[in-house]
């Protein structure tokens, strides 16, 4: 069978859709709800970082507002004492490859090294490996879904990614997060349906200690809003298992 110009175009489009679109699953199962409508998982790439991830985490301790960070490895190692904070203020860590490249564009083994690596740099801090796995820039291909399997990772994917990591000022990305808002006013009375999982940043994956604080006070500035709609926040963990009370 000779592939016609229609079909090499479908073949592209359906590659395209299932390494790009947060809920395709052509490339393996992914995580990208909540169990409950009235549950929201905070979540950040790119760290650790030391200039803003401490500031986030008394943030989030105002709000009892517990997330999870998906950290790249070489970060990770320079900060075994900041990922042991993390942790002990109640959040999940959850890997983010070894150097944050684009994972559709690697092969298996590379693949397989990205996230071999970035989760012995987290265990060797914590003694434990992360369960849960976010793909750089959330590309995916046909081969990331064995490695992911070999190493017990879960894929985590979003609802709703607002682009704070190119935010030049905080009123430009406080309205971009509203759709969070939008939901749950809708959803207020809902017990059933899926929540949102957010995705936002903490760090930069080109180099450390990148410029967050419009991240941080956009987040200041919803937290409370979200909380006063009847939102729970929650990490990966206790979103997907544990439906809202």
């Amino acid at each position: 069978m000779i592939a016609t110009p229609i079909t090499l175009a479908g073949i592209s489009a359906l590659t395209a859709y299932g390494a790009v679109y947060p809920r395709a699953q052509l490339f393996g199962p992914t995580t990208y709800r909540t169990a409950s409508s009235r549950t929201l998982a905070i979540t950040f790439d790119d760290g650790p970082n030391p200039v803003i991830t401490p500031k986030l985490l008394d943030l989030l301790d105002r709000y009892d507002a517990r997330s999870t960070f998906f950290l790249i490895g070489r970060y990770a190692r320079q900060c075994p004492d900041l990922m042991r904070e993390i942790v002990a203020r109640g959040h999940v860590i959850g890997n983010h490859t070894e150097t944050h490249p684009n994972l559709f564009l690697r092969g298996p083994s590379q693949i397989r090294e990205e996230l071999r690596r970035c989760q012995d740099a987290i265990a060797t801090a914590l003694n434990a490996a992360p369960k849960w796995f976010r793909p750089p820039f959330g590309l995916r291909n046909p081969w990331l879904a064995s490695a992911a399997r070999e190493l017990d990772l879960r894929t985590v994917m979003w609802t709703l990614i607002p682009g704070d990591w190119h935010a030049p000022t905080t009123e430009w990305l406080i309205p971009r997060m509203k759709p969070i808002a939008d939901r749950a006013a809708r959803l207020q009375s809902a017990a059933t349906g899926t929540g949102d999982i957010l995705c936002l940043h903490d760090g930069g994956h080109r180099s450390q200690n990148a410029d967050r604080t419009r991240t941080l006070a956009a987040l200041e500035y919803w937290l409370p809003r979200w909380r006063d709609l009847g939102l729970e926040f929650a990490t990966i963990d206790q979103a997907v298992h544990t439906p809202a009370t």
